[in-house]
């Protein structure tokens, strides 16, 4: 498994103007490579389909060589570096076909890149040396300035190095950014799982096969910055853009966003190894999230209050980012342990009661589910139930080759203990799969 490293570095005046000379070297091949694809676009998309002829990433690279004859100030840049840069531009037209085939109209593609903001150079297997706490960068300006770094004494040991990549932030901070492989533990079966529903309220409502329950609260730190936020931020709109009072303002309103950024994400590393530490179980279930399009802003509904939870679920996702990334965070960090985690379709878990198997369609604000049956429950802990539902009946069906060969003992016992719910979301199953014509009738009752 791969992991990424960022380290800070203290380049110095001279080696700062090296830096930025090779990034416009960098910035000017991206741009060109993406005006070539553009031009090409134009002539062709008249054309019919087994007509068009479009540029590649292969195409490009090959045309470097030709270009640094022309040009030969392009040899300042280590070659990997140039490569890399045109491999991005490459990997960004593939996310943005990949999403617009998907349907996904909001999608956009690569836009050409400006001289204000430093462009990433990307030093892949080679061009860079790691000595004790130095690294150094291969380049070939006039300058002959050495780009070598001091790393910070605290950094963990690199066995096998892929890939450093060299940028700045918006603060003018310079970082090292290294890609290096760790060693995985193997993960062996234990015959027990733990499942979490991931929420914006609780971060983390979670089963185990033994029925026993765990809930973490989400702090959401950007409800405390929210209102300072926006207080420093209208006091900047009404300044002269660029003046010297606005120029305080935007400073004092990047740091009170910086440090909100951090503080969520050092509380979802800490809820994340927590989990991984203290559960027994080696194999954790969670939903297959689709946070972009949870995130989106939906239509207007007409009713006021529907409206505000729409937007309030956007505001939440897009700037907590508590799902997707704590998802992440659970994933390597399980892997570490010789532990792994499974994402299954979390569809209709929050709509279907775990004791009396009744669908019914729940607003946002309805945070506790108080069926007919009785059913007095958290709605996050009734999902968690649900998705382990779904995550022991996919075991049953031989969905799973990394599960013991014989039937979980302890699986069979969750199930019993939920069997109106469990026969619902069989049936539900069995009709998408198309296996029964009867599941339609099952899981369109109540």
């Amino acid at each position: 498994m791969q992991l990424t490293q960022k380290l800070r570095i203290h380049p110095t005046a001279e080696q700062e103007t090296v830096l930025w000379a090779l990034s416009e070297k960098c910035r000017i091949v991206y741009n060109f490579a993406l005006a070539e694809r553009i031009d090409t676009w134009e002539e062709n998309k008249e054309k019919p389909e087994e007509e068009r002829e479009f540029i590649t990433y292969i195409k490009q690279q090959n045309d470097l060589p030709s270009t640094k004859k022309k040009f030969p100030e392009y040899k300042w840049v280590y070659s990997k570096v140039l490569q890399g840069t045109l491999r991005k531009l490459d990997e960004a037209y593939k996310s943005f076909f990949a999403l617009w085939k998907k349907g996904d109209k909001d999608a956009r593609p690569p836009r050409f890149k400006g001289k204000a903001r430093f462009t990433t150079m990307c030093y892949n297997q080679s061009g860079f040396k790691i000595e004790d706490n130095t690294i150094a960068f291969s380049h070939k300006h006039p300058s002959k300035v050495k780009l070598a770094f001091r790393m910070s004494d605290n950094r963990p040991l690199f066995s096998k190095v892929k890939q450093v990549e060299l940028f700045r932030d918006a603060k003018k901070r310079w970082f090292v950014s290294i890609t290096h492989e760790v060693e995985i533990l193997p993960c062996i079966d234990n015959d027990l799982f733990q499942a979490f529903d991931l929420g914006i309220a609780e971060i983390a409502s979670g089963v185990n096969i033994h029925g026993n329950f765990i809930q973490f609260a989400n702090k959401r730190p950007d409800k405390y910055w929210k209102p300072m936020i926006e207080e420093v931020q209208s006091k900047r709109d009404h300044c002269k853009k660029f003046s010297r009072r606005w120029n305080r303002y935007s400073k004092k309103l990047g740091k009170m966003k910086s440090k909100m950024a951090k503080q969520m994400k050092d509380y979802q590393h800490w809820v994340s190894r927590w989990i991984i530490d203290h559960t027994r179980a080696n194999t954790l279930i969670i939903g297959n999230l689709d946070v972009k399009k949870m995130a989106k802003k939906k239509n207007d509904t007409g009713d006021p209050r529907k409206n505000k939870a729409n937007k309030t679920l956007n505001h939440s996702l897009q700037n907590t980012g508590s799902m997707g990334r704590f998802a992440r965070f659970l994933e390597y960090k399980a892997k570490l342990a010789g532990k792994r985690v499974v994402k299954i379709d979390e569809r209709l878990t929050t709509q279907v009661c775990c004791i009396c198997g009744k669908i019914k369609k729940r607003a946002l604000s309805e945070r506790t589910i108080d069926c007919n049956c009785g059913n007095h429950m958290d709605r996050d802990l009734n999902s968690a139930i649900n998705i382990m539902i779904v995550f022991l009946l996919k075991a049953e069906n031989g969905d799973y080759d990394f599960l013991l060969p014989n039937p979980s003992v302890n699986g069979e016992s969750f199930l019993d203990r939920f069997p109106k719910a469990t026969e619902r979301f069989a049936a539900i199953h069995r009709l998408a799969r198309g296996r029964s014509s009867d599941a339609l009738a099952v899981s369109s009752s109540h």
